[in-house]
């Protein structure tokens, strides 16, 4: 399965990539704005997305939108230090698999990762 991580800290994007190494992903890319991100995502169509709210360009959830009319299968991690409930929950509605708010640990967005893989694989 192919990963793309969307983040604008790259510091972020490293500690996701790390935290998910051992799930087995290909990560296909990285992104800090969410027009680079869908430019990657058009181009490599990727099954799972881990993906900022807050981030120049594009915002995530603008992005978000865009990434469902493209591959509206594809399983959306949103992760965020707005820790509105209500933004995970419009995020849900607009079609992420799940949402998981900033700092979190390893331990944490390991879970979201599987809980959001055995929605389609069945695990």
């Amino acid at each position: 399965m192919k990963l793309l991580i969307v983040d604008d800290s790259n510091i972020m994007r490293k500690a996701i990539e790390k935290y998910l190494h051992d799930f087995g992903l290909e990560c296909i890319g990285t992104a800090g704005d969410g027009e680079i991100a869908l430019e990657m995502f058009r181009e490599h169509l990727p099954d799972v997305v881990t993906l900022d709210i807050t981030m120049p360009k594009m915002d995530g959830l603008s992005c978000l939108d865009e990434m469902m009319k493209i591959k509206h299968d594809t399983k959306v991690i949103i992760i965020s230090a707005l820790k509105d409930p209500a933004t995970g929950i419009l995020a849900i509605k607009k079609g992420a698999s799940g949402f998981l708010p900033k700092p979190f640990t390893a331990e944490e967005l390991c879970a979201e990762m599987l809980s959001c893989l055995s929605e389609s694989d069945g695990m």
